[in-house]
C-alpha cells in the first residue's frame, strides 16, 4: 500500500489549491479526483467566478479575501498567466435590503473603496443596465472575475512541478483512521496517509456523514447569451453585476469572448440527491427567469442562447462555509458546504486546510466557519 504524508480527496477549487499549498511546503502529497482536471461535473466550471471583497454576506470574510487576493496575485506570478481580471462589480438592490447594507457594513468596518450610485447615476454610466428608481447601488472597483477552469489548472501544474502527485479516474469508495495512519478506498487501489483533507465539494456529505453535517447539493443553471451590444463587453468597461431583486439574486458577467454575456441566478436552485445524477438538459422555467431578468435589467441584449451548462452549489445551513477539523479525528480536516459563493476564497481556503492538517491550527481568520456553530449537524452528531 502507498503511504504519503497527506491525501486531497477532490481537485477541483479548494482541493487543487490545497495540494499546491501542502506541496510547496515540501509534503509528499497525492490528490484524488474521480474526474480530469478542470472538469465540468462538479462546481469549478464555467469559464468564470465573481471575485469581491466588500462582502454583503458577513464582514468577518473580509480578511480572509484580502489574503485571498495576495494568493491570487502570486498565482498568476508563478504560472505567467492573467487569471483575475479588474473590471469592477456593480450590486443592485433595495436600500434596506440584503445586498446593499451588507455591502455598506463591509466596506465601512473594513475601510474598503465602495461607490455609492442612484439608479440614474448607475444608467448614466454604464448605458446598457435599466434599474427601477426605487432600487440602489454600489460600484467596487477592486472587483472582477477570475477565469475559473484556468485558476485549478493552474493551481495543480504548480502543485505538480512542486512535488505532488495527481491521480484521477478514481471514484473514493470509503476512507478510515486506524491509529495515526489515514486510509483511503478508491475503486482502484487503497492509499494509506498520515493526514487527509477532504474537498470534495458536492461529494462531501457522504465523506463527512461520521458526524451528520447537514449539506445540501442544487441544480444550477447558466447561460452564455447572444450579445451585439458593445456596451456589455468588458473592452467597453462593462463590470461584473449583482443584481437583488423580488424575483431573485440574479448576476452576470460582460461579454469576454464570443459565446456573449453570461448570466445565472443565484437563488432558487433544484435539490439533488446524486451528484453524478444531474440533469444537465435546458429546463424552460430555468431559462425564463434569466430571460425575464435580462429583459428588464439588460434591455439591449439578446436572449438568445448560445451556451447553456449545469453546475452545482453545495449548501450547508446557515449558506456559509465550513471549514475545520473533524471532530473525531484530528489528522483529516476539510472544507464543505461553499454555498455558492466560495470559489474567490480557494487559495486562502487552501492554506487554511495546509495550517489545519500540519499544524492543527491556522493563524487565517476562520473561527466562525467552523463545525461547532449552531445548526450545522444533526442532534445526534458530537460536533
Amino acid at each position: 500500500m502507498e503511504h504519503f504524508e497527506a491525501i486531497v480527496l477532490g481537485c477541483g477549487g479548494v482541493g487543487s489549491a490545497a495540494l499546491f499549498e501542502l506541496a510547496r511546503r515540501g509534503v509528499r502529497v497525492l490528490g484524488l479526483d474521480r474526474f480530469p482536471p478542470a472538469h465540468d461535473r462538479g462546481s469549478s466550471h464555467g469559464s468564470t467566478r465573481i471575485i469581491r471583497q466588500a462582502y454583503f454576506e458577513h464582514p468577518d470574510y473580509v480578511p480572509l479575501l484580502q489574503r485571498a487576493y495576495d494568493l491570487w496575485q502570486a498565482l498568476e506570478e508563478r504560472s505567467g498567466q492573467s487569471l483575475y481580471h479588474e473590471v469592477g462589480l456593480l450590486e443592485v438592490g433595495p436600500p434596506d435590503g440584503i445586498v446593499i447594507p451588507g455591502v455598506l457594513k463591509s466596506a465601512q468596518q473594513h475601510r474598503l473603496d465602495i461607490e455609492r450610485l442612484t439608479a440614474r447615476e448607475i444608467e448614466l454610466r454604464w448605458s446598457g443596465f435599466r434599474v427601477p428608481e426605487h432600487l440602489t447601488g454600489v460600484f467596487e472597483r477592486r472587483a472582477g472575475y477570475l477565469l475559473v477552469e484556468r485558476c485549478v489548472l493552474a493551481h495543480l501544474e504548480a502543485a505538480q512541478q512542486a512535488g505532488a502527485q495527481l491521480k484521477v479516474g478514481e471514484a473514493v469508495r470509503n476512507w478510515q483512521v486506524q491509529g495515526n495512519t489515514v486510509t483511503v478506498e478508491t475503486d482502484r487501489t487503497t492509499y494509506a496517509a498520515d493526514r487527509l483533507i477532504i474537498a470534495a465539494g458536492a461529494w462531501s456529505g457522504p465523506l463527512l456523514a461520521e458526524f451528520g453535517v447537514k449539506l445540501t447539493v442544487r441544480r444550477k443553471p447558466f447561460f452564455f447569451l447572444k450579445n451585439q451590444d458593445p456596451r456589455l463587453t468588458a473592452d467597453a468597461g462593462c463590470p461584473t453585476y449583482f443584481f437583488e431583486l423580488a424575483e431573485g439574486y440574479f448576476y452576470g458577467f460582460p461579454q469576454i469572448d464570443p459565446r456573449g454575456i453570461k448570466v445565472a441566478e443565484h437563488s432558487g436552485g433544484t435539490p439533488l440527491n446524486d451528484p453524478l445524477q444531474v440533469d444537465r438538459t435546458l429546463h424552460q422555467e430555468d431559462y425564463e427567469r434569466i430571460a425575464a431578468f435580462v429583459q428588464q435589467s439588460l434591455p439591449t441584449a439578446s436572449v438568445e442562447i448560445s451556451e447553456h451548462a449545469v453546475c452545482m452549489y453545495t449548501m450547508s445551513a446557515d449558506e456559509n462555509f465550513i471549514v475545520d477539523r473533524h471532530p473525531d479525528h484530528e489528522q483529516v480536516v476539510f472544507a464543505a458546504g461553499l454555498s455558492g459563493h466560495g470559489f474567490k476564497f480557494t487559495t486562502v481556503l487552501g492554506e487554511a486546510l495546509a495550517d489545519l492538517a500540519l499544524n492543527g491550527k491556522t493563524a487565517l481568520p476562520i473561527e466562525f466557519l467552523a463545525l461547532a456553530r449552531s445548526g450545522l449537524a444533526t442532534p445526534n452528531n458530537k460536533a
